[in-house]
């Protein structure tokens, strides 16, 4: 069973590794959608994967983190594509959140990437 909650980061980034006459090697601004999804059993007593109050928890210090910044100031996101930004969350949740499969970052309503963990 997969269950996930849908989070909202508003920051501004440049790609630096663009050429100057690409637009997102300007300073620019999105409000990202990130999708965090948790995959497990149902708990025979509970009835749920987990409580989403967890996932909350454990999304509220990245969210503190990134939220009406500039990625390019955070470490680890220097090159803040959608693709690193999504390895970085994962990195920071995988911790606190037991059975994290997937996280979806889309940078506008119709384009966006999905990481499912290293190797896969």
């Amino acid at each position: 069973m997969d269950i996930f909650r849908v989070f909202h980061l508003h920051c501004a980034r440049r790609l630096p590794a663009l050429p100057a006459t690409h637009p997102c090697s300007r300073l620019h601004g999105h409000t990202f959608r990130i999708e965090v999804t948790v995959s497990g059993e149902l708990d025979p007593v509970l009835g749920w994967v987990t409580d989403f109050a967890d996932i909350e928890a454990a999304w509220r210090p990245v969210h503190d983190t990134l939220d009406h910044r500039t990625l390019n100031e955070i470490a680890g996101l220097e090159n803040p594509t959608s693709e690193g930004l999504a390895i970085w969350l994962w990195q920071r949740l995988q911790p606190d959140l037991p059975g994290l499969s997937q996280i979806s970052v889309m940078e506008t309503h119709d384009a966006g990437c999905v990481y499912r963990g290293p190797g896969r």
